[in-house]
Parts: structure tokens; sequence; C-alpha cells
């Protein structure tokens, strides 16, 4: 019989690319990983794990092991939901985490649906980057991610992951009062996104979901952002903007302290700068009552918008 406690591990070796990493990631010590993995190769009885420099690089044998995993792990999780959703009455606790603005936007408010309809059932969030989203959902630290496709993310065909839309989110240019584009806007009802080209933006670069998203429709609209500042929490960057720094796009999922002197103006033509905003999830957990009673209440909050 395999464990699979140690396919995962082997699988987060696969993930992080390193022991260290993978122990890190798996709250195991090293040592722990590499007995764990050492045990999965001689129950197989094949080698999984070659020394490369400081790193190790999986056999040919551990990719074909991991393709097997895969299906593993999916009917493992569909079973664990098949019994949860016999035992009727929800309980437990459902984990779900996402980037700053869907927390917010959506999460919180489903969370609030699912008190009111589930008092049985207990909650958690968190907030992280895309990319550390999923890297959670592998190590079965959280069960749903509310999450931006992009760089860091995982494709749609990874066979680890499912993942859901929920909502493509607008963005607006976000102005300070009094600014040659927050006049335009209000006399045309929006501005193309190349009116902005040559002024600053506040944007944070790195570590930062939103900064890929903005590069890629400047870059579609002709031009490449002047970053000025850079700032990621959308009350410091509303706060520089109404100084007069810079501007930048905001989500309209987003909301604005009123105490600020900034506009939102619609951006008109091609292209639309959209946000798409999806729900991962582990493959195989959607029939789990839990997760599909968060999948339910993220969409009925998506709907506000």
């Amino acid at each position: 019989m395999i464990d699979l406690r140690r396919l995962r591990v082997l699988r987060a070796l696969a993930e992080h690319g390193t022991v260290t990493e993978t122990a890190a990631a798996l709250h195991l010590t090293s040592s722990a990983v590499s007995q764990q993995l050492r045990q999965l190769s001689r129950e197989l009885g094949v080698e999984l794990l070659r020394p490369d420099g400081r790193r190790v690089r999986l056999t040919p044998a551990a990719h074909m092991l991991l393709r097997h995993a895969e299906t593993l792990h999916a009917q493992w999780e569909e079973a664990r939901a098949e019994l949860a959703a016999d035992a009727g009455r929800l309980t437990g606790t459902l984990r779900l985490c996402g980037v700053s603005s869907a927390v917010a936007g959506l999460v919180a408010p489903a969370v609030t649906r699912l008190r009111r309809a589930h008092p049985g059932l207990g909650t958690e969030i968190r907030e992280e980057e895309s990319g550390d989203c999923f890297r959670l959902l592998l190590a079965e630290e959280t069960d749903v991610a509310v999450v931006l496709p992009g760089a860091g993310v995982p494709p749609v065909t990874d066979p680890r992951f499912e993942q859901r839309p929920l909502l493509d989110d607008r963005q607006d240019l976000l102005v300070p009062e009094g600014h040659r584009l927050a006049r335009a806007g209000a006399a045309d009802g929006g501005v193309p996104l190349a009116g902005a080209a040559a002024e600053p933006w506040i944007v944070k670069r790195r570590h930062n979901d939103t900064f890929t998203l903005l590069a890629a429709v400047c870059a579609a609209a002709g031009f490449t952002p002047r970053v000025a500042h850079e700032a990621k929490e959308w009350f410091a960057v509303s706060a520089l903007v109404a100084e007069g720094l810079g501007v930048c796009l905001v989500p309209r999922m987003v909301p604005l302290p009123a105490a600020h002197a900034v506009v939102r103006v619609p951006v008109t033509g091609e292209p639309v700068p959209v946000r798409r905003i999806v729900a991962g999830l582990r493959r195989g957990t959607a029939g789990h009552p839990a997760v599909a009673a968060g999948l339910a209440a993220l969409g009925e909050a998506a709907e506000a918008f």
C-alpha cells in the first residue's frame, strides 16, 4: 500500500524544487521530508531522486508516479467529499484565502452568508497573493482560493486544481480631483487608456498580482507605464493619487476612502482593463458540502458587482 502522505511530500517537492523549501511548505523538518521520500522509494522499489548539485532531481519513475498521484489524490478527495455529504448537517471548518481586494469584496460577504445559512460551519480567512494561495491548496492548508489568473498561477489545465470563474471586475483610471483626465472623463463619459500614457504611475512592481495585469493592459494600449512610486495597499495608493503623485488603475470592487480627493474615470475603447477573479480548489473537492456551500456563497457575493 502506498501512503498518500508520502505522495503528498513528493508532489510538494516537485512544486518547490528543494527539500528545504518543501519542508517549510509542509511544516516539516528537512530530515522528515527526506525520510518520507526514502520510505516511498523503498515501498515502490524504484529510485525517485538523484542528487543534482545542492538540489535533487526527480527521476523518470518519479514523474511517472506523479502522473498517477494526481488521479489518486483526486479520487481520495472525492471519497472524502461523499463521506462528508452523507453526514448531513454542515460542520467543521471551511478555510478560504485570496488576494486582498477579493477577501474584502467577495470572501468577507460570502462568509457572512455562510454563517447565517450554516451556523455549525466554522470559517478561516487568510490573505495571500495568488501564487501563494495555490501553494496553500496543494499543502492542504486552505480549501478555496479566490485569486487572479496570471504569472505564478497554475494554468487551468493543471490536473491538481479546478478553477471556476467568479467575476470579471472592470478597472477604472484613478486620478486626482481636478486632473485633466477627470475633466475629460466627465465630458466624454471616460477616457482611452492611452490617454494616460505620459502620466506617472503608482504600483508596486514586485510580489504584486496587480502589476502584471497593469503591464499587460498598458502594453496592449501601446505604452509601458512609467512607475514613479510603488505602493500596494489600495488605501496608500489612493492617498498618493490624491496628492497628485501619479495615477493608477483601480478595480471597481475596491472601495476608496471618502476623505481622498480622487476620481474614478471609466476607461473607454480597447483594451478594456478587466481583472478576472476565479475560485481555485483541489481537484475532487468540489462535491464536499462545505466547499460547495462556500462556492455558492462566493457566487452570490460576486453577483453584487
